[in-house]
């Protein structure tokens, strides 16, 4: 599986069998999934403890569940994603798009929301 940016470059490839393991792996190898294009994936319940979705494409995302803490969503397409219960604990989202993104439930705690409307 392969993780493409939003010019079509493939910031990481990996052997696994479903984009939530291969961002699993990617996040825990270090990678900067700066810009990334994962519109409309499912990522329920993954761990990207720290991830790097600067400028990333996430709307319709779904992250029910996942752990988020410190993660940099910094500039990210956020518009109608799932967070419902997400751990968003120290997570950068300044200037982010949260268009009907679903926040029921999710660890706000010290979340960066500057440049919010």
């Amino acid at each position: 599986m392969k993780i493409k940016n939003l010019n079509g470059e493939v910031l990481f490839e990996s052997e696994e069998l479903n984009m939530k393991s291969t961002l699993e792996k990617a996040v825990m190898e270090g990678v900067d999934l700066c810009r990334a294009d994962l519109e409309g994936v499912n990522l329920k319940g993954a761990n990207l403890k720290g991830a790097n979705f600067w400028g990333a494409d996430l709307e319709f995302a779904n992250f029910w569940g996942a752990n988020l803490e410190g993660a940099n969503l910094k500039f990210a397409n956020l518009r109608s994603a799932n967070l419902e219960g997400a751990n968003l604990e120290g997570a950068n989202l300044e200037v982010a798009d949260l268009y009907r993104a679903n926040l029921k439930d999710a660890n706000l705690y010290r979340a960066n929301f500057w440049g919010q409307i």
